[in-house]
Formats: structure tokens, C-alpha cells, sequence
């Protein structure tokens, strides 16, 4: 259950009280709809596949997230539950289970999606938010991929073609 917690968090970008809510019935074609309780946003998020495996892992349970006994989760219990599963793994103070909102935030920029995709996954509604919860993404993967972007444009407007595709083959034009 922890790690099916720590994955429904990292890959979905959720709030705690979110991840808590979810159930069987929030997945439907290989999405999860979340409906934000502190925004009342309406998200669909496309499973990763290992989230996918993982929640159809021995889950019998409406609920996604259970306790020991079965019984779904409160925010509050889920968010002492992580606590303590962070504090047995002798995980540093800073490590909480809404960093990984932060992570995900951060795994999308460094993967470099737009902060307006960004938003779309993680239901911020403030441009300023989502740079605040990706100012930690890796500058050098950024700046990796902004002059790749460069290059590539440099490429297609001195051709006047669009650069060959990452498998050699040129790509044709509509």
C-alpha cells in the first residue's frame, strides 16, 4: 500500500486529501478522473503504466488507498500514515507525502512540458504556483533540452524543411 501510495501520488500530482478520495470508480479507459476538493477542478490523468499494474495489484477494495484493516483512508490518516512510513525508512524531515505533488511538477518540467500542460495534470490554476513547484527542476536538463529546441528550429529554417525524426526518416509535409 505504500508504494501504490507514493506512485498514485508521484504520477498523478495530487493533494492528499485527492489521493484519499480516489476509487476503482475514478478509473475509466486508462485514466484517473479526480475532481480537486480544495479547487473543485476536474481532471482526467492518463495512467502511467505502472501505476496502472500497481492498481490492479490485489485491490479488491473501492477505495484505492486502503488501511491495514481495509477501511479507506481520511486525508488526515493517510498523510500521519505516509508520515510514518517515511519516518521507518529513515527518509530525511523534509520528505512528505505532498512533496511528491512537487516531484511530479517537477519530473513534467524536466521532461519539458509546458506549464500550461503541467497545470492540466497537477490542477494548479496559477502559472506562479507551478513555477514556484518547478524552480527546483534541473537547470542542465532544462537548458539540455531548450538548445536542442534551438538547434532543431535552426536546422528547419536554414533548410526550409522540417530536421529528419530521431529515426532518420523525414517526415512529410501536409
Amino acid at each position: 500500500m505504500q508504494r501504490r501510495a507514493y506512485m498514485l501520488a508521484k504520477y498523478t500530482g495530487q493533494r492528499c486529501i485527492d489521493l484519499a478520495r480516489m476509487t476503482r470508480a475514478n478509473r475509466k479507459d486508462g485514466f484517473i478522473r479526480v475532481v480537486q476538493q480544495k479547487t473543485g477542478t476536474e481532471l482526467w490523468i492518463l495512467e502511467l503504466q505502472a501505476l496502472t499494474a500497481e492498481l490492479t495489484l490485489n485491490n479488491d477494495h473501492l477505495s484505492l488507498l486502503t488501511t491495514a484493516n481495509g477501511a479507506a483512508f481520511s486525508a488526515d490518516a493517510l498523510g500521519h500514515w505516509f508520515a510514518d512510513a517515511i519516518d521507518q525508512a529513515g527518509l530525511p524531515e523534509d520528505c512528505v507525502l505532498h512533496g511528491l505533488r512537487k516531484t511530479a511538477a517537477r519530473m513534467l518540467a524536466e521532461a519539458s512540458y509546458s506549464v500550461h500542460e503541467i497545470m492540466s495534470v497537477t490542477g494548479h490554476k496559477s502559472v506562479t504556483e507551478v513555477e514556484r513547484y518547478t524552480r527546483e527542476a534541473s537547470q542542465k536538463k532544462l537548458a539540455t533540452a531548450a538548445i536542442l529546441k534551438l538547434e532543431q528550429n535552426a536546422i528547419r529554417t536554414e533548410s526550409g524543411k522540417r530536421p529528419p525524426l530521431a529515426s532518420g526518416k523525414q517526415k512529410l509535409s501536409s
